[in-house]
């Protein structure tokens, strides 16, 4: 196609990155294994020269990522890689980052542990945590370099006011960072509601199968992404040729996989609120979530991951223990329904009853069925 950015972004999922069409080649090229490449005279005159700076399966797979975020991206081996990148490079030292309290806990460990002190503690970093209704952001924001979003949050559901809170940030000198895993650009726009930067650990919905860990940034200004490819290619935080083609070749069903784990979620959502076992169900879909005006405004689906309580710890174990489809499992965003209780993990506030269930693209009576198994022995 002639300009992918003027297609739907159905459209851009499966056409984005690709090369253009020859006789007798793939859709979709195979990964290139190399470390050095062939590099004759002049370095800077050959496009690929070692392959801790660059790979052209990472850069297929980064221009198709560019079409959907709406800015240019870079690809990373993990979510926290990628999360790792941005704090190191966008936070000077002795600078001070206002996090969102409902972000990822690996996030604010890494942002509290180590940049404010422990593994890193020269970099002098002051860590702020905002509330999750973005109350008080004008004062917490005085002096900040940076401030953290993630919206719907994990696994509260939480969602921000991205754009609001953007405006503030802005404001007061401040950069914007918006961890975008779970509504996925295809759902959340974070570079168009007014963030610098979007993260997202594409080991979720964004390959969907369970079988890769990924991240990548994208970003508004693409002066931005030079210190993030400096970063990348010195510490070697690189993905793989083999991973970076699955994951491009897994982003063609994002739109279908994506339309049909939000049309389940939102129907399992409005079952679950029903439910006499069940209470406290969080979904941005439903009319009782705190922020359901806030999502519709400024999401196009709301996901699929829901979050709801049952009485205490036993009770999920009784529920797990008789469920056959529904996986217990940790991660989200896959093909797979796959439920967990968070409070194992520990690091979020959140009962002991708490569970965090991923709907996957099984039928949704077969979810549905399976999980009233479960409810049945509660």
């Amino acid at each position: 196609m002639d300009d992918l950015r003027s297609a739907a972004p159905a459209t851009r999922v499966v056409h984005g990155g690709a090369a253009p069409a020859t006789p007798g080649a793939p859709y979709l090229a195979g990964p290139v294994f190399a470390a050095p490449y062939h590099a004759p005279g002049d370095p800077a005159a050959s496009p690929f020269t070692y392959g801790r700076f660059h790979n052209p399966t990472w850069q297929a797979y980064e221009e198709a990522l560019a079409l959907l975020e709406g800015g240019p991206c870079l690809l990373f081996p993990s979510g926290m890689a990628a999360t790792s990148a941005v704090l190191a490079t966008l936070v000077p030292p002795g600078g001070t980052v206002v996090m969102l309290a409902g972000s990822y806990y690996t996030t604010r460990v890494l942002a509290t542990q180590a940049f404010a002190g422990g593994w890193l503690q020269a970099q002098g970093v002051t860590v702020r945590m905002l509330p999750p209704d973005g109350a008080k952001a004008t004062t917490l924001l005085e002096g900040a370099s940076l401030l953290w979003l993630e919206s719907p949050t994990n696994p509260e559901l939480a969602v921000c006011d991205i754009a609001a809170l953007a405006a503030q940030a802005h404001a007061a000198g401040a950069r914007v960072v918006v961890d975008n895993t779970t509504a996925t650009p295809l759902l959340q726009q974070p570079l168009a509601l007014g963030a610098d930067v979007a993260v997202v650990s594409d080991t979720k919905a964004m390959t969907g199968h369970g079988d890769l860990l990924l991240g990548h940034v994208a970003v508004r200004d693409a002066a931005l992404l030079e210190p993030l490819r400096t970063w990348r290619t010195r510490v070697g935080a690189i993905a793989g040729p083999m991973e970076a083609w699955l994951a491009h070749r897994s982003l063609a069903t994002l739109d279908v996989r994506l339309q049909r784990q939000c049309d389940s979620a939102e129907a399992l959502a409005e079952w679950l609120a029903a439910h006499p076992a069940v209470r406290g169900v969080r979904y941005p879909g439903l009319a009782s979530h705190p922020q359901h005006a806030l999502a519709a405004r400024q999401m196009r689906r709301f996901g699929g991951v829901i979050s709801f309580e049952l009485p205490n710890a036993e009770a999920v174990a009784r529920c797990f223990g008789v469920m056959r489809m529904v996986r217990e499992a940790t991660s989200f965003g896959g093909v797979h329904t796959s439920a967990e209780r968070r409070a194992r993990w520990g690091g979020d506030a959140v009962g002991e009853g708490f569970v965090r269930l991923s709907v996957g693209v099984e039928a949704v009576e077969d979810i549905r069925g399976d999980l009233a198994r479960g409810l049945g022995a509660v």
